[in-house]
């Protein structure tokens, strides 16, 4: 039987869009919902531009998207997938030292980062971050990396640890551009992926819908304007 948890997450995936942001004024709004959100957190300090936005934002394998709910933008989460070809991300660069070694021997990694919610739809929307994260959750059934990475400050720990059976990789260091210190937790994607998804039915995903938010559009076609989820497929169907 669908726990009342479960449910309550589906009600909200039936109005949610999700958008790949990748200019103009997407890419706007995402970053000034990362500042309201982090400067209301004392993440970040106030800037005139009212944004947050960095190197890792242009990278070949980064990806950002924008969450929608009712057509309104109500949070944001950025991947990087992490392999041999393109060994970038925040995470590989302020854990360097103990990633690097990893990714030269053939270890994988998709990378979340600048995770944002707006303050008032997180107190409407309690399961927005199942939401949003959800799109870290199809990353890795997409790309099915060694591991799934997550910086994050150490009060967010146990959410982690909870959800996703994270475990420490790294401890306390400073994070490009934020005031806080975060550490590093992964989780194996080969021990881990399913059984979560079968404990959250809400992570799962066709293939066409991971095709939609990963693969790139091939020069002269159009990216597509928003994917909606297609977790409740599965639900009709069981």
């Amino acid at each position: 039987m669908e726990s009342p948890f479960n449910r309550s997450v589906f009600s909200v995936l039936e109005r949610i869009e999700y958008r790949v942001c990748e200019r103009g004024e997407d890419l706007e709004a995402i970053y000034r919902l990362r500042y309201d959100s982090y400067l209301a957190a004392g993440m970040v300090r106030e800037d005139a531009a009212r944004m947050v936005e960095d190197r890792y934002d242009e990278l070949p394998n980064s990806y950002r998207f924008g969450v929608y709910y009712d057509g309104v933008l109500v949070s944001t989460l950025r991947l990087h997938y992490v392999d041999s070809a393109f060994p970038v991300s925040p995470s590989s660069e302020v854990f360097g030292d103990i990633l690097e070694p990893r990714i030269a021997r053939g270890e994988t990694f998709v990378d979340p980062s600048r995770f944002a919610a707006a303050a008032e739809w997180s107190k409407t929307l309690r399961v927005l971050p199942y939401v949003t994260l959800r799109l870290a959750m199809l990353a890795c059934k997409h790309f099915y990396p060694t591991y799934c990475l997550t910086a994050i400050k150490e009060e967010h720990s146990a959410f982690y640890r909870r959800v996703f059976r994270s475990v420490p990789a790294a401890g306390v260091r400073s994070y490009p551009g934020l005031t806080v210190p975060v550490h590093l937790l992964q989780s194996s994607i080969e021990a881990n992926l399913e059984g979560i998804i079968q404990r959250f039915p809400f992570f799962r995903s066709t293939a066409f819908e991971r095709r939609m938010l990963f693969e790139r559009p091939k020069k002269g076609e159009l990216a597509p304007l928003t994917i909606l989820p297609t977790a409740r497929y599965f639900k009709q169907a069981a």
